[in-house]
């Protein structure tokens, strides 16, 4: 009787957590109309946005700080 109690304590809670991971069921169709509500993407705003970024005078190398900028010579 005492693992029958256990087991339902351990359900119960792990269905209490599964609740709130996910959220209450009625109060996500109440944003279903605010979604429709998200600015518009404006094409010719966000290409002149991009020819504002400078060109790099140097090609990055995300490698760079993990090993040395030259190779080692061989001495003879």
């Amino acid at each position: 009787m005492r693992i029958l109690v256990i087991a339902a304590a351990v359900l119960a809670l792990a269905g209490s957590v599964a609740q709130a991971q996910m959220g209450a069921g009625s109060k996500r169709h109440g944003n279903d109309a605010k979604a429709d509500n998200k600015p518009k993407v404006d094409e010719k705003a966000y290409k002149a946005a991009l020819e504002r970024i400078p060109e790099p005078k140097e090609k990055y190398d995300p490698w760079g700080g993990a090993r040395p900028s030259e190779p080692a010579k061989k001495s003879k």
